[in-house]
Protein backbone atom coordinates (compact mmCIF):
# COMPACT_ATOMS: atom_id res chain seq x y z
CA UNK A 1 0.00 0.00 0.00
CA UNK A 2 1.04 3.57 -0.93
CA UNK A 3 0.24 6.14 1.50
CA UNK A 4 0.97 10.09 0.76
CA UNK A 5 0.37 12.20 3.90
CA UNK A 6 0.21 16.13 4.28
CA UNK A 7 -0.23 18.19 7.25
CA UNK A 8 -0.67 21.65 7.82
CA UNK A 9 -1.93 23.37 4.31
CA UNK A 10 -3.14 26.77 6.10
CA UNK A 11 -4.71 27.28 2.91
CA UNK A 12 -1.97 27.67 0.69
CA UNK A 13 -3.94 26.30 -2.79
CA UNK A 14 -0.25 26.18 -5.05
CA UNK A 15 0.83 23.30 -2.38
CA UNK A 16 -2.37 21.59 -2.70
CA UNK A 17 -2.00 21.23 -6.29
CA UNK A 18 1.17 20.87 -5.94
CA UNK A 19 0.31 17.44 -3.40
CA UNK A 20 -2.32 16.41 -5.40
CA UNK A 21 0.07 16.08 -8.23
CA UNK A 22 2.64 14.20 -6.94
CA UNK A 23 0.00 11.75 -5.68
CA UNK A 24 -0.76 11.25 -9.25
CA UNK A 25 2.74 10.86 -10.17
CA UNK A 26 3.93 8.68 -7.43
CA UNK A 27 0.09 6.25 -7.99
CA UNK A 28 -1.18 6.80 -4.31
CA UNK A 29 -3.44 4.39 -3.00
CA UNK A 30 -4.70 6.15 0.04
CA UNK A 31 -4.13 10.00 0.97
CA UNK A 32 -3.98 11.13 4.76
CA UNK A 33 -4.48 14.38 5.79
CA UNK A 34 -3.27 15.24 9.08
CA UNK A 35 -5.32 19.05 9.45
CA UNK A 36 -5.19 22.52 9.27
CA UNK A 37 -6.31 22.82 5.86
CA UNK A 38 -7.17 25.99 5.98
CA UNK A 39 -5.61 29.16 8.23
CA UNK A 40 -8.66 30.15 10.21
CA UNK A 41 -10.98 29.50 7.39
CA UNK A 42 -14.56 29.11 6.78
CA UNK A 43 -16.46 25.84 6.24
CA UNK A 44 -16.66 27.31 2.59
CA UNK A 45 -12.76 27.51 2.52
CA UNK A 46 -12.28 24.19 3.94
CA UNK A 47 -14.58 22.43 1.27
CA UNK A 48 -13.67 24.01 -1.11
CA UNK A 49 -9.44 23.05 -0.87
CA UNK A 50 -10.99 19.37 0.23
CA UNK A 51 -12.89 19.15 -2.94
CA UNK A 52 -9.82 19.53 -5.13
CA UNK A 53 -8.77 15.92 -3.98
CA UNK A 54 -11.80 14.36 -5.28
CA UNK A 55 -10.21 14.14 -9.14
CA UNK A 56 -7.57 11.48 -7.43
CA UNK A 57 -10.15 8.77 -7.32
CA UNK A 58 -8.75 6.99 -3.79
CA UNK A 59 -9.56 7.47 -0.22
CA UNK A 60 -8.54 10.83 1.15
CA UNK A 61 -9.17 10.39 5.04
CA UNK A 62 -8.53 13.68 7.21
CA UNK A 63 -8.74 15.20 10.46
CA UNK A 64 -9.39 19.16 11.15
CA UNK A 65 -6.50 21.02 12.78
CA UNK A 66 -6.93 23.42 15.42
CA UNK A 67 -6.99 26.19 12.54
CA UNK A 68 -9.66 24.65 10.68
CA UNK A 69 -13.65 25.23 11.22
CA UNK A 70 -15.09 22.70 13.82
CA UNK A 71 -17.92 22.62 11.20
CA UNK A 72 -15.51 20.78 8.94
CA UNK A 73 -16.41 17.49 10.97
CA UNK A 74 -18.58 14.96 9.30
CA UNK A 75 -17.86 16.05 6.00
CA UNK A 76 -17.40 13.64 3.11
CA UNK A 77 -17.26 14.92 -0.14
CA UNK A 78 -16.97 11.79 -2.87
CA UNK A 79 -14.30 9.84 -1.27
CA UNK A 80 -12.93 12.88 1.03
CA UNK A 81 -13.40 11.61 4.74
CA UNK A 82 -13.57 13.56 7.81
CA UNK A 83 -12.30 10.43 10.06
CA UNK A 84 -12.23 12.64 13.30
CA UNK A 85 -13.56 9.82 15.95
CA UNK A 86 -14.22 7.56 13.33
CA UNK A 87 -12.33 4.48 12.36
CA UNK A 88 -12.34 3.18 8.60
CA UNK A 89 -10.63 0.12 7.41
CA UNK A 90 -8.59 -0.61 3.89
CA UNK A 91 -7.51 -4.04 3.23
CA UNK A 92 -5.80 -5.38 6.54
CA UNK A 93 -5.31 -1.71 8.05
CA UNK A 94 -7.61 0.73 10.05
CA UNK A 95 -7.37 4.30 10.51
CA UNK A 96 -8.42 6.01 13.65
CA UNK A 97 -8.75 9.81 13.94
CA UNK A 98 -8.41 12.67 16.78
CA UNK A 99 -8.24 15.79 14.74
CA UNK A 100 -7.96 19.44 16.94
CA UNK A 101 -5.84 20.38 19.53
CA UNK A 102 -5.24 20.57 23.08
CA UNK A 103 -5.51 24.07 24.19
CA UNK A 104 -3.37 27.07 23.26
CA UNK A 105 -2.62 30.51 24.00
CA UNK A 106 -3.90 31.42 21.02
CA UNK A 107 -7.67 30.10 21.34
CA UNK A 108 -7.74 28.98 17.65
CA UNK A 109 -10.74 27.73 16.40
CA UNK A 110 -10.76 23.83 17.02
CA UNK A 111 -8.99 22.98 20.67
CA UNK A 112 -10.17 20.33 23.13
CA UNK A 113 -9.91 19.39 26.43
CA UNK A 114 -7.50 16.30 26.79
CA UNK A 115 -10.42 14.77 28.78
CA UNK A 116 -12.36 15.04 25.53
CA UNK A 117 -9.71 13.50 23.64
CA UNK A 118 -9.34 10.64 25.22
CA UNK A 119 -13.14 9.86 25.30
CA UNK A 120 -13.52 10.73 21.53
CA UNK A 121 -10.23 8.88 20.55
CA UNK A 122 -10.99 5.41 23.33
CA UNK A 123 -14.97 5.32 21.99
CA UNK A 124 -13.61 5.06 17.96
CA UNK A 125 -11.17 2.36 19.10
CA UNK A 126 -14.10 0.74 20.00
CA UNK A 127 -15.32 -0.27 16.79
CA UNK A 128 -11.24 -1.33 15.67
CA UNK A 129 -11.12 -5.37 14.05
CA UNK A 130 -8.68 -6.93 16.46
CA UNK A 131 -6.50 -8.57 13.48
CA UNK A 132 -6.09 -5.14 11.37
CA UNK A 133 -2.93 -3.16 11.92
CA UNK A 134 -3.73 -0.05 13.27
CA UNK A 135 -2.52 3.86 11.78
CA UNK A 136 -3.54 6.89 14.01
CA UNK A 137 -3.83 9.90 12.20
CA UNK A 138 -3.67 12.61 14.54
CA UNK A 139 -3.74 16.43 14.81
CA UNK A 140 -1.74 16.96 17.61
CA UNK A 141 1.00 14.83 18.33
CA UNK A 142 1.89 12.89 21.30
CA UNK A 143 3.77 14.68 24.69
CA UNK A 144 7.38 14.14 25.10
CA UNK A 145 8.40 13.52 21.95
CA UNK A 146 10.63 15.04 19.52
CA UNK A 147 7.77 15.53 17.30
CA UNK A 148 5.73 18.08 19.78
CA UNK A 149 8.96 20.42 20.99
CA UNK A 150 8.46 23.84 19.65
CA UNK A 151 11.14 26.16 18.99
CA UNK A 152 11.42 27.54 22.32
CA UNK A 153 12.32 24.04 23.69
CA UNK A 154 8.68 23.11 24.85
CA UNK A 155 6.51 19.69 24.63
CA UNK A 156 3.13 20.90 23.70
CA UNK A 157 1.70 17.58 22.48
CA UNK A 158 -1.11 15.51 23.49
CA UNK A 159 -0.98 13.77 26.60
CA UNK A 160 -4.20 11.81 25.71
CA UNK A 161 -3.09 10.81 22.22
CA UNK A 162 0.54 9.66 23.72
CA UNK A 163 -2.03 7.58 26.56
CA UNK A 164 -3.88 5.79 23.43
CA UNK A 165 -0.56 4.95 22.28
CA UNK A 166 0.86 3.72 24.76
CA UNK A 167 -2.20 1.66 25.37
CA UNK A 168 -3.17 0.56 22.02
CA UNK A 169 -0.08 0.40 19.98
CA UNK A 170 -0.79 1.18 16.86
CA UNK A 171 2.06 0.70 14.75
CA UNK A 172 1.81 3.71 13.01
CA UNK A 173 1.11 7.70 14.03
CA UNK A 174 0.66 10.69 11.50
CA UNK A 175 0.31 13.42 12.93
CA UNK A 176 1.11 17.82 12.23
CA UNK A 177 0.54 20.87 14.21
CA UNK A 178 4.02 21.60 15.48
CA UNK A 179 5.39 22.87 12.23
CA UNK A 180 9.49 22.84 13.39
CA UNK A 181 8.93 19.41 14.82
CA UNK A 182 9.42 17.96 11.49
CA UNK A 183 10.75 14.17 11.98
CA UNK A 184 10.26 10.89 12.78
CA UNK A 185 10.13 9.05 16.58
CA UNK A 186 9.25 5.89 18.47
CA UNK A 187 7.12 5.31 21.70
CA UNK A 188 8.03 1.74 21.90
CA UNK A 189 7.20 -0.08 18.93
CA UNK A 190 5.11 2.65 17.51
CA UNK A 191 7.02 4.81 14.83
CA UNK A 192 5.67 8.57 14.67
CA UNK A 193 5.71 10.53 12.12
CA UNK A 194 4.96 14.58 11.41
CA UNK A 195 5.63 14.67 8.16
CA UNK A 196 6.16 18.95 8.02
CA UNK A 197 4.07 21.78 7.40
CA UNK A 198 3.14 21.43 3.63
CA UNK A 199 2.27 24.86 3.33
CA UNK A 200 6.36 24.73 3.00
CA UNK A 201 6.32 22.46 0.45
CA UNK A 202 6.76 19.07 3.05
CA UNK A 203 5.40 15.66 2.91
CA UNK A 204 5.89 12.25 3.22
CA UNK A 205 5.85 9.40 0.94
CA UNK A 206 5.18 5.58 2.84
CA UNK A 207 5.14 2.47 1.10
CA UNK A 208 3.74 -0.52 3.66
CA UNK A 209 4.75 -4.33 2.14
CA UNK A 210 4.86 -7.67 3.41
CA UNK A 211 5.46 -5.86 7.26
CA UNK A 212 8.13 -3.64 5.79
CA UNK A 213 7.90 0.89 6.12
CA UNK A 214 9.38 2.84 4.48
CA UNK A 215 9.48 6.24 5.10
CA UNK A 216 10.27 9.20 2.70
CA UNK A 217 10.62 12.35 3.86
CA UNK A 218 10.51 14.69 0.72
CA UNK A 219 9.83 18.21 -0.50
CA UNK A 220 7.22 19.18 -3.25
Amino acid sequence: MKLLVGSDFHGNEVMVERFIAKAEEEHAEIILLCGDITNFGTLREATHLLSRFTRLRVPVLFVPGNCDPPSLLGVDLEGVRCIHGRTVSYDEISFLGIGGSPPTPFHTPFEIEEKEILVKINQAAENLIEDRRLILVSHAPPHGTRLDRTGFGLHVGSKSVRKFIEDKGPFLVFCGHIHEARGEDRINETILINPGPARHGDYVSVSLKNGDIDVEFDSL
